[in-house]
């Protein structure tokens, strides 16, 4: 199951567990929303290690602190702490900085990210917003907007060689973008900074257009297509958060 598709059941299932108001149990789940009860199993697994769902005595289920705190009037300070929870755990797995991003009113965002000494992030030798040409980050915003989008953006902003690996052909970079196959992470190999690669995934709701990226020494490159396909496979927390 995709993390879009997997979301799309999470919220049925949070949906019909708060429509009841009480202990709802699997096998009622399975019933009302139809998903079949491998894949259910893994959903509920997912919610409650996620906090969205908490388990009873008798296994049914009641909204977790997750879900009641998003719902609630403090959504954004909640928002951010899950975020920055989900971060952290993948920092961890993945043993490198990790970063959320969204394209906000026409510009590329760092929300948020975790680094540590192990972990360091990139150096941001150039301001995010004026590299999305070159970076992962970038990239992978501008491949989830329209054609017309991804024109508009570049028309307002150079498209400056930072490294001899920089495209800095309009069109090429325009044809990269629209050939980039949407289940593939995008790249960045020391486009943006020499001695740095990094990887991103689209992480995408709604309006929102949002990324998650990893990046590592160029020395750990070979580590950059498992630590991408893991930021993939474990975007389906922060796809949640959005959701809801």
């Amino acid at each position: 199951m995709t993390p879009v598709y997997a979301i799309q059941y999470a919220i049925r299932v949070l949906e019909t567990v708060d429509r009841h108001g009480r202990d709802v149990t699997a096998a009622q789940l399975a019933r009302e929303i139809d998903v079949p009860a491998g894949q259910l199993s893994q959903l509920l697994a997912m919610l409650q290690h996620e906090g969205y769902l908490h388990a009873s005595a008798d296994g049914a289920y009641v909204l977790g602190d997750s879900a009641i705190l998003l719902g609630s009037g403090t959504r954004q300070q909640a928002l951010t702490d899950k975020i920055r929870t989900v971060l952290t755990r993948l920092r961890d797995e993945v043993g490198a900085a990790v970063y959320f991003s969204r394209y906000d009113e026409g510009e590329v965002r760092i929300v948020d990210y975790a680094d540590g000494p192990a972990a360091p992030k990139v150096n941001e030798w150039v301001d995010f917003r004026y590299a999305a040409h070159a970076s992962a980050v970038g990239k992978c915003l501008l491949t989830q907007l329209d054609a017309d989008g991804r024109r508009e953006h570049v028309s307002r902003h150079k498209v400056a060689r930072l490294t001899s690996k920089t495209i800095t052909n309009e069109d090429v970079l325009l044809n990269t973008l629209d050939s980039q196959p949407p289940t593939v992470p995008t790249l960045d190999l020391q486009e943006y900074a020499v001695g740095t690669v990094c990887a991103a995934v689209p992480v995408t709701v709604g309006s929102t257009v949002g990324c998650l990226a990893v990046s590592m020494p160029l020395d750990r490159a070979h580590r950059l297509k498992k630590a991408a396909d893991t930021l993939n496979k474990r975007s389906a927390p922060v796809l949640l958060s959005l959701a809801i």
